[in-house]
C-alpha cells in the first residue's frame, strides 16, 4: 500500500496520491468560498492553480503520504488526509477533508471517510482518528456520524472563522472500541 501505485477503492470511490495534474481540477473545485468556509484559514480563497500546485508538492513529500485525492467515477472531486500526531498523541490521527459543490450529497464523503479510516488503522498503526467540525457544518457532522464517528466534545467559541466566533464539535472514531 505504501508503493507509487497506491490506491484504495470500494467500487465507487477511490482515494489515491495526489499528481502534480491535479492541480487544474483542484483549483477549480477548490476556489468556492462555500467549500473554504468549512475549512481553516490555512485553505486559501480565492483559490488559485498556484496554490493547487504548492500544496500538491507539498503533500507529496510526505512519507508516509498523509493526504489523497478523492475520485469519483475516475475524476477528482477533492481531498482527504490523515495527520498522524506526535508525542503522547502518536497513536492518534486528525482526518480532513472537503469535496468540491457539485459532489455534495452523494455519499461520496461519506465512502472516502470509512476508505481513509481502513488506512489508518490498518497501515498507520493508529487507534483513534479525530476531525473538529464547525457548528454550522451540519453536512459534515452527519457524514462524520455515518462512518461510526461519535461526538466527543463541544469546544464552546473556540473557532473564529469570518469574523465570527463558532463552537468547533469534535468527533472521533476508534480502532478497537465500539460505542
Amino acid at each position: 500500500m505504501r508503493n507509487q501505485a497506491f490506491k484504495l477503492t470500494d467500487g465507487v470511490v477511490t482515494i489515491r496520491k495526489l499528481r502534480p495534474s491535479d492541480r487544474d481540477r483542484m483549483a477549480e473545485i477548490a476556489n468556492n468560498k462555500k467549500v473554504a468556509d468549512n475549512l481553516r484559514d490555512a485553505f486559501p480563497h480565492p483559490y488559485s492553480v498556484a496554490d493547487a500546485e504548492r500544496f500538491i508538492a507539498m503533500c507529496r513529500k510526505h512519507k508516509p503520504a498523509q493526504v489523497f485525492a478523492i475520485e469519483f467515477e475516475g475524476e477528482y472531486v477533492g481531498n482527504i488526509g490523515l495527520h498522524v500526531q506526535d508525542d503522547v498523541y502518536r497513536k492518534t490521527a486528525e482526518l480532513g477533508y472537503f469535496i468540491g459543490e457539485p459532489y455534495w450529497n452523494r455519499g461520496i464523503t461519506t465512502r472516502a471517510v470509512n476508505l481513509i479510516c481502513e488506512y489508518g488503522f490498518r497501515e498507520l498503526d493508529i487507534i483513534k482518528i479525530f476531525s473538529g467540525v464547525f457548528e454550522y457544518n451540519i453536512p459534515s457532522q452527519k457524514v462524520l456520524e455515518k462512518c461510526g464517528f461519535v461526538r466527543e466534545a463541544v469546544l464552546k467559541d473556540s473557532v473564529l472563522k469570518n469574523e465570527k466566533i463558532w463552537d468547533e464539535h469534535r468527533y472521533a472514531r476508534f480502532k478497537n472500541r465500539h460505542e
